[in-house]
């Protein structure tokens, strides 16, 4: 994660079946059969599940699997939505199946994105004086408010080159790691998000990112098990110059994206849990 110096830049890169495990990637060379039938597997589906809910008959989702029969651009779409994939996966569904990519893929600074960079500023100032982070699927950092960036102080500098990934910035030993109090039950709270994510998307730089992160010195320690008075989310309890911070996080997306980046895009908001907090934030604001 960037200092200060780095506000405002926009990154340019930016029967049932065995379901199968969260850690194994979407193989690049597939035949679209092999593509269904990976991702019904994935989504826990039996072919008379996914056939049930397309409108269509078994034998048919059968044939196209196999190869025996080739599907309309419409069924895989029909398909898709069904299992629900995101844009990205849409696309390369399509082009598995012989057709066109569906969704186009800008980088963030493209004069088409002009209205959407607008809103994520806007957001991100607005949310002040709470911390606020512009995410790409990946993590990577694409913009940050004032309130996040004085946060971020004391990262090594390898950890703020871009593009930067926020995940790897907060838990590695040179990051935030350092200063977060609850580390242990944060790192846990992160790994389940990535579990989530790779189970929706497959995507193969979240499974290394995963690994990497797991093998940080306690990165295999789990969450405690739920008690009776827990928290209902799992706070971000930072240690700071004005004692410890706590956040509570919500992501924000864009509703109904026609684009990959757009659909890819989140807002990683940091609301205080605490009066103290809020008190703290609204002092280093002034």
């Amino acid at each position: 994660m960037p200092d200060g110096s780095g506000a405002g830049d926009y990154a340019r890169g930016n029967g049932a079946d065995d379901g199968a495990g969260y850690g194994a990637a979407m193989p690049s060379q597939h035949t679209f059969g092999d593509q269904l039938r990976t991702w019904r597997q994935r989504r826990r589906m039996s072919q008379l599940d996914l056939a049930s809910e397309a409108g269509i008959s078994t034998r048919h989702l059968s044939f196209v699997e196999t190869g025996r029969a080739s599907p309309s651009r419409e069924m895989v779409l029909q398909l898709a939505e069904h299992l629900e994939l995101p844009l990205r996966e849409q696309n390369a569904f399509l082009v598995a199946a012989g057709f066109a990519p569906r969704f186009g893929e800008r980088t963030f600074d493209d004069p088409d994105l002009a209205a959407a960079r607008s809103a994520v500023d806007m957001v991100l100032k607005g949310h002040q004086p709470n911390p606020a982070l512009a995410i790409d699927r990946r993590w990577t950092l694409i913009n940050a408010n004032d309130a996040a960036l004085r946060l971020m102080a004391g990262i090594a500098p390898s950890l703020l080159a871009p593009p930067a990934n926020v995940l790897r910035a907060s838990l590695h030993p040179d990051g935030l790691a350092a200063r977060i109090v609850n580390l242990n039950e944060w790192r846990a709270h992160i790994f389940a998000r990535l579990e989530r994510q790779i189970d929706t998307t497959a995507d193969a730089v979240l499974i290394d990112l995963l690994g990497e992160l797991r093998a940080y010195p306690g990165g295999g320690v789990h969450a405690p098990p739920l008690r009776d008075g827990a928290p209902v989310v799992t706070p971000l309890r930072l240690r700071a110059e004005r004692g410890v911070l706590s956040f509570l996080s919500v992501t924000t997306v864009f509703g109904m994206p026609q684009d990959v980046t757009l659909d890819e895009l989140a807002i990683e908001s940091f609301f205080p849990a605490d009066g103290g907090t809020a008190a703290a934030l609204a002092q280093l604001n002034a």
